[in-house]
């Protein structure tokens, strides 16, 4: 008796923004048709189509920004995502057009690398009583804001007072997202496998407060004591809600992990050495 092998079920998705996207979707959309169940193609940012559809593989074609709003539309049901660089770093959306043609079926088996990748849920609680929540696949940061005085927050993790940060705010990120902003305040770059979250002071008008990793099930959560009119939480670089003196912000770990298709031919650390250049010296470089 003859197994009937289902075919991968693929949705692309192409930010709308890139002139080139429809035609770069339809060219994947041509080679991919003969390997595999193409189950739908559109330009946007919203996942949910792709879930609707019921795919096993996620095509999104744009930059790491894309890829990031993708992966939060997504919710607790993450589907795997190939991203296609159309942006300019791809430091998540490793994959060039080219890349993605010679390593097709290797990314739509079932045994692909599929990294798994820490995301935290973020709540914030105002003082008259409404209420937000986010999902933040790189990271939430508390930023002073116009007109950009020491602003000051009360830290707790998990109802323990750890510590009353002055400067210019706080950044709170995942391993995923230790290469963004993290990495440009002076926080530590972290294996995305890692089960840590980073606390990174922006600007502290200390000497004692100093980049601090811990558990990735900790609940952490921000007081605002003093604030500046212009005072943000943002998540991810693509939600901002304006904060006020006695606002909460609680992050914890959200229930699902981002799903992500790794390039079969890059070692681990293939993005962080030959995109960011680290550890090349700078005649390296040039």
């Amino acid at each position: 008796m003859s197994t009937h092998v289902q075919s991968p079920r693929v949705y692309l998705l192409g930010n709308p923004d890139k002139p080139e996207a429809a035609d770069v979707l339809e060219r994947i959309r041509s080679f991919a048709e003969s390997r595999c169940e193409v189950v739908g193609a559109s330009l946007g940012f919203d996942g949910c189509v792709a879930q609707q559809t019921r795919a096993h593989r996620l095509v999104v074609l744009g930059g790491d920004g894309t890829l990031i709003g993708v992966a939060r539309s997504l919710g607790a049901d993450q589907l795997p995502i190939i991203g296609v660089n159309a942006g300019k770093l791809g430091f998540l959306a490793e994959f060039s057009i080219e890349d993605l043609e010679s390593c097709f079926d290797r990314v739509l088996a079932a045994d692909a690398a599929i990294s798994r990748r820490c995301l935290l849920h973020v709540t914030i609680e105002h003082g008259r009583g409404a209420k937000e929540t986010n999902l933040a696949v790189n990271d939430c940061v508390i930023q002073a804001g116009p007109p950009f005085r020491v602003i000051h927050l009360d830290v707790s993790i998990n109802d323990g007072h750890l510590t009353r940060i002055g400067g210019d705010g706080l950044i709170v990120c995942t391993p995923n997202g230790s290469t963004g902003h993290n990495l440009s305040a002076g926080g530590p770059i972290m294996q995305p496998g890692v089960d840590a979250i980073v606390l990174t002071p922006l600007c502290p008008h200390s000497l004692t407060h100093r980049p601090l990793v811990i558990e990735r099930d900790s609940v952490i959560e921000i007081k605002l004591e003093d604030v500046n009119d212009g005072t943000t939480a943002i998540v991810d670089g693509q939600v901002s809600s304006p904060l006020e003196r006695g606002d909460r912000v609680l992050i914890r770990r959200f229930p699902s992990d981002l799903l992500l298709v790794r390039h079969p031919l890059h070692a681990p650390w293939h993005n962080l050495v030959t995109k960011l250049h680290w550890g090349q010296a700078q005649a390296q470089r040039a």
